[in-house]
């Protein structure tokens, strides 16, 4: 027994510095963009599987929105997060909350390519609803690697962006 309760502490403060790093993703929460067209039927931009495109911006919708429950739920049990820190199993609802809940940024979807197995999205920072201030994060860019199988990410990767200068400040929230 006392591996098993050395592996949770050891997990609970991965997930700690996971949240203490901070991240960024999200959008407004409402699935319609401003002509009324439903997030279903929005193009990204890119070469991604229109699908899974659709997948990441719905969760950045929900995000944005300050919806983490509904964010949380775009994610299968086990998944795999990874934001500055080495990857960290999230294998409950209670850590994809926690994961969702600790992105301080919200993000709009400007981009999503098929990258291999990934689909790596660029965003946009932006505020998010119930969060604390994204601070000098917003306007920057943000790259992150998501793996989706049968409509749920598996895997939450943040990536180097194509452009560092244009990603947050080092003391700033990352993705």
């Amino acid at each position: 027994m006392p591996l098993i309760a050395a592996t949770r502490t050891l997990l609970a403060a991965a997930l700690a510095a996971a949240l203490l790093i901070g991240g960024c993703g999200g959008d407004d929460g409402d699935a319609e963009d401003a002509g009324g067209e439903s997030s279903a039927a929005i193009e990204t931009p890119g070469d991604a599987d229109p699908e899974k495109a659709r997948v990441i911006r719905e969760w950045s919708e929900a995000l944005r929105g300050g919806d983490i429950e509904a964010a949380a739920e775009y994610f299968d049990i086990p998944s795999i997060v990874q934001n500055g820190t080495p990857p960290l199993p999230l294998t409950s609802r209670e850590e994809l909350i926690a994961f969702n809940e600790g992105l301080p940024c919200g993000a709009e979807l400007v981009t999503a390519e098929d990258e291999g197995r990934y689909t790596v999205a660029t965003f946009e920072l932006t505020e998010r609803a119930g969060a604390g201030e994204c601070g000098d994060g917003v306007g920057a860019t943000a790259r992150t690697a998501f793996a989706i199988r049968d409509g749920l990410i598996v895997e939450w990767r943040r990536v180097p962006s194509e452009d560092p200068a244009a990603e947050p400040p080092a003391e700033g929230p990352i993705v």
